[in-house]
């Protein structure tokens, strides 16, 4: 019961955090892309697919992959296995 609390909350603040993305790709004062990227983390954690989509796109740049594992790793040990 309480791995699905954890991944329903997982999921309802990455979706806040892509929507602040989008938000912020329009207004000037707000970072969308940082948003994006921490949503689309976030929301990888649960979905298999979304995290073969990430790595995928980010695999052609070798610094901004280790970067978004090195957060996934810290992102797993902070929350716990989902």
């Amino acid at each position: 019961m309480q791995k699905k609390v954890k991944k329903v909350l997982i999921l309802t603040v990455g979706i806040i955090f892509i929507l602040l993305g989008l938000v912020g790709l329009v207004l000037p004062f707000l970072q969308g892309i940082i948003f994006l990227a921490i949503g689309f983390i976030l929301i990888s954690l649960c979905f298999p697919k979304i995290r073969l989509w990430v790595n995928k796109h980010t695999k052609k740049y070798p610094h901004l992959f280790a970067v978004i594992e090195k957060i996934e790793k810290w992102m797993i040990k902070f929350i716990g296995e989902i």
